[in-house]
């Protein structure tokens, strides 16, 4: 069986939910207490993703607050996913993720130099009061270079596992492509091509 080690970086402002977020995803719970986190908080959660492939996603819950911007070219390293995740009850985190997909995006590339696959998430969708309207989500999603985007909810457990898998599934459709052709010959086919496949391409933007 083939493993997959996947790094993903879960940026943001802070407070917006990310530990919660991370939590909730590897854990299944939702921790009510607020925690801040102090320069990078490190995660591990395996996916059966199919009979012939196995997913370690390695998850980088990066701190938030301004004093630790200097710090994320050592944390993005070797990264090949990413959320970028703001509070849709709070307008200004929603403005600050152009700056952190920014600084996401000269600091963490391909191989070939392209971006990482990103996913945009609007959490504590639960709430009633928006400060951030979904068309405008959506242009920001489509003009910044985000695959897709989600509403998601840590309390309610609303597109936890539905956006990590998304991201999972796009980094892997994308690593596939990058992959080099197995040697072929006329008379046979190498058994190992079929986990080399990925379980078919993310989604597209909104």
């Amino acid at each position: 069986m083939k493993e997959h080690l996947l790094k993903i970086l879960v940026i943001g402002d802070g407070n917006v939910g990310k530990s919660s977020f991370v939590h909730r995803y590897v854990n299944g719970q939702f921790n009510r207490t607020y925690k801040m986190t102090v320069g990078v908080d490190f995660s591990v959660k395996m996916l059966h993703w199919s009979d012939k492939e196995k997913v370690r996603v390695q998850l980088w819950d990066i701190a938030g607050q301004e004093r630790f911007i200097s710090m994320t070219r050592i944390y993005y390293k070797g990264a090949v996913g990413c959320v970028v995740m703001f509070d849709v009850t709070d307008s200004s985190s929603f403005l600050k993720c152009h700056q952190w997909k920014q600084d996401l995006d000269n600091k963490a590339m391909l191989p070939k130099g392209s971006s990482i696959p990103c996913i945009l998430l609007a959490n504590k969708s639960d709430l009633s009061h928006w400060a951030v309207p979904a068309d405008r989500i959506e242009m920001f999603c489509k003009a910044n270079g985000f695959f897709t985007r989600m509403a998601t909810s840590v309390k309610d457990n609303k597109n936890i596992d539905e956006a990590m898998r998304s991201l999972v599934k796009e980094i892997l459709s994308i690593q596939s492509s990058l992959d080099p052709p197995l040697p072929k010959t006329e008379d046979s086919v190498d058994p190992e091509q079929d986990s080399q496949l990925s379980n078919g391409a993310g989604q597209s933007c909104c």
